[in-house]
């Protein structure tokens, strides 16, 4: 039987392009089909099967973020929307609507079952060496449970598990050969099939896929597999196991020793050298002159991270996963479309929901917690108004000039799809480790860091930190030091770590909890608030919520905030979707394969 290679995408285009260096690398490919046995040949058409899949993956982005934040309670639709998108936003979806419609989802999933197994052919025929294999071969199976976990997310017990290399859609629709998988039991596949893997680190360095592409570093485009799985644990509440893959990934610099890389990336540590408050290295939220609102810095910290160069440093050690979206090649940015009222469609908008939630926090001075004024620098970053309407900027900050409200080019819409950064590391650090019993630290990761809060209760500047600012009685993967003392002069490997709040000058949470159990609620609680003040927009909103619900298996974590997004938003449905969701059957889309 004739087998043929990826039905959407032609290798030998992106073969070609990955020797030469040419632009198209992620361009949406032509029709053509190549026979399989004349597509993998050697280690540059596995390379080039690997790029061909991301390529096809990039053009899941507008479905991705409509689905994983429209349906929560952050991001709301504007005058401009279809019925589609209301539809989405008021959970009013019908089996039809194109943002529902799993097949595009699965025809990758299929595209990826096919390279899956011409990879394991090419280690069989000596075609690929064993690290190359282990290495391409364990991206693309991570990449596919992670469109598996999306499906779950959002189908619930509907999802259909097809692995089979020879499958088609039409054979996924077929219930004799795949039946229906509960969201449950999909975990228990994709952990066992997932965890097995024989490479769990990113490309190595001097690998033929860990190259500068057109300018773009390709080290943070492909799946962090560390941070897959630990998703993975935190879903099916193992939480030890996605503690330590968390800090696994949160580690990866440590090995460089006493390094700004070393103390910083995935850590939350603040850069040393220049004034660690404004550097935009560390992306603090920075302000001119302490305590004053109205002198933000816009060009400096916190936002400067969604204008970054892919090689500056306060990109690399921000983004675990990104892919760019560049005007010389498809698929074209999405998201100009979705959020830009000059150049797009002006499609989405930040809720007013989200812009209470920011306006009701309390900004501390540089460092110090204190008094301050009532708001959230990093609700002012996120959102600015453009003729009486919030725009939500992150998608499209190097597209609209904020000064301007104009493109900085009208003809090139880059941009970036971003999919991961430390903060939603840390927060599901923390989420893991609130889970599994360890409060404090959760807390310490989510509010003013590791060495302020387990530091000396009765003095915290005495120089001596040697029995503080650590957890080192903790097991692994909890035990941390973060020591930062001088008599005698200490450093621990993440004594400049910071918590998210901290960060970005806000008073610290607010714990009143007197016993373990509503300890665990109240930093959980805090935990889903911190990701929408941090990450609003980028995508995992939906997530974060349907993961807490079911843990604590309560629909109400759901029900309220969409409730509360709707009604203040001035939508008619917020009841009938409040009443909706308060049902678990309520939380997931129909799903139409056929």
């Amino acid at each position: 039987m004739k087998r043929f290679f990826l039905k959407t995408v032609v290798v030998a285009i992106a073969a070609i392009n990955l020797l030469t260096g040419c632009k198209k690398m992620f361009e949406k490919l032509p029709t053509n089909e190549l026979e399989a046995e004349k597509a993998y040949e050697n280690v540059f058409d596995a390379d080039a099967a690997v790029m061909g899949i991301y390529g096809k993956f990039m053009g899941l982005a507008e479905q991705y973020i409509v689905l994983n934040e429209l349906r929560g309670d952050l991001l709301n639709y504007t005058q401009n929307a279809d019925k589609w998108l209301r539809q989405v936003s008021n959970h009013t979806v019908e089996a039809d609507n194109p943002y529902a419609d799993p097949r595009p989802f699965y025809e990758l999933i299929i595209n990826c079952n096919d390279v899956l197994y011409n990879m394991n052919l090419m280690y069989r025929d000596k075609k690929l060496s064993e690290m190359n294999y282990n290495e391409r071969y364990s991206d693309i199976a991570c990449l596919r449970s992670f469109l598996y976990l999306q499906l779950g997310i959002h189908y619930g017990d509907e999802v259909r598990y097809v692995t089979s290399p020879l499958a088609t859609i039409e054979d996924a629709t077929n219930p004799a050969l795949f039946p229906k998988v509960p969201f449950d039991a999909l975990l228990d596949s994709l952990i066992a099939f997932t965890e097995p893997i024989p490479y769990k680190a990113q490309y190595s360095s001097g690998s033929s896929l860990d190259i500068i592409l057109d300018g773009y570093p390709t080290a943070a485009f492909f799946i962090n597999k560390k941070v897959l799985l630990g998703d993975l644990y935190l879903w099916k509440g193992k939480f030890n196991m996605a503690a330590t893959y968390y800090r696994e990934a949160m580690e990866v610099a440590t090995p460089q020793g006493a390094t700004e890389n070393g103390y910083s990336q995935y850590k939350m540590g603040w850069f040393g050298g220049s004034d660690p408050w404004t550097d935009n290295r560390v992306t603090f939220t920075s302000r001119a002159k302490e305590g004053d609102m109205n002198s933000l810095l816009y060009n400096s910290g916190w936002p400067t991270m969604f204008t970054a160069t892919a090689a500056s440093e306060n990109y690399t050690r921000e983004w675990v996963w990104a892919l760019p979206f560049d005007n010389k090649f498809a698929p074209a940015n999405p998201f100009i479309k979705l959020f830009s009222p000059v150049g797009g469609d002006y499609l989405l908008k930040p809720s007013k929901q989200v812009t209470d939630l920011w306006a009701s926090q309390q900004i501390g001075p540089r460092g110090i917690p204190g008094a301050g004024a009532p708001y959230d620098p990093r609700g002012l970053y996120s959102v600015i108004n453009i003729s009486g309407q919030p725009v939500a900027m992150k998608f499209i900050s190097k597209y609209l000039n904020r000064d301007s409200q104009l493109p900085v080019d009208v003809l090139v819409k880059n941009g970036d799809w971003y999919l991961f950064r430390q903060t939603q590391l840390v927060m599901r650090f923390a989420e893991a480790a609130n889970r599994a019993g360890w409060h404090r630290l959760a807390y310490a990761f989510i509010s003013n860091g590791i060495g302020g809060v387990f530091n000396n209760p009765e003095n915290p500047n005495v120089p001596d930190k040697t029995p503080w600012q650590n957890t080192l009685t903790y097991p692994a993967p909890y035990n941390f030091d973060a020591r930062n003392g001088e008599i005698p002069r200490y450093r621990g490997d993440w004594y400049r770590h910071m918590g998210v709040r901290s960060r970005a000058y806000i008073m610290p949470l607010e714990i009143t909890a007197t016993n373990v159990a509503d300890s665990l609620i109240q930093v959980e609680d805090g935990l889903l608030q911190e990701t929408a003040l941090e990450n609003a927009f980028e995508g995992t909103r939906w997530a974060d919520l349907l993961r807490i619900a079911r843990h604590r298996n309560d629909p109400s974590i759901i029900a309220d905030r969409v409730y509360q997004k709707l009604l203040k938003d001035g939508d008619p449905n917020a009841g009938a979707a409040r009443a909706k969701l308060m049902n678990r059957e309520g939380w997931y889309l129909p799903f139409k394969l056929d």
